[in-house]
């Protein structure tokens, strides 16, 4: 079997990177009302976005699914 790219968009991609490119383009106040999670509106950061991401597997799944809706636009 060949290596072939994956046809996975997440494929690579850490959660890390996944947030900061969302909070680079969006900002966080339009994060905050695209995606209703705590962690974005109330002294919003990069590293507490990631450390409530990682315990919470729907608001983590609310954001990967927003991240492969914005990747055309990146």
């Amino acid at each position: 079997m060949e290596n072939q790219p994956s046809k996975d968009p997440m494929h690579g991609i850490t959660l890390k990177i996944i947030v900061e490119q969302l909070e680079s383009y969006y900002g966080f106040d339009t994060l905050a009302e695209l995606i209703n999670i705590k962690c974005f509106k109330s002294n919003p950061s990069v590293k507490s976005s990631l450390t409530f991401l990682r315990k919470t597997d729907w608001a983590r799944k609310k954001v990967e699914e927003l991240y492969i809706k914005t990747l055309p636009k990146f």
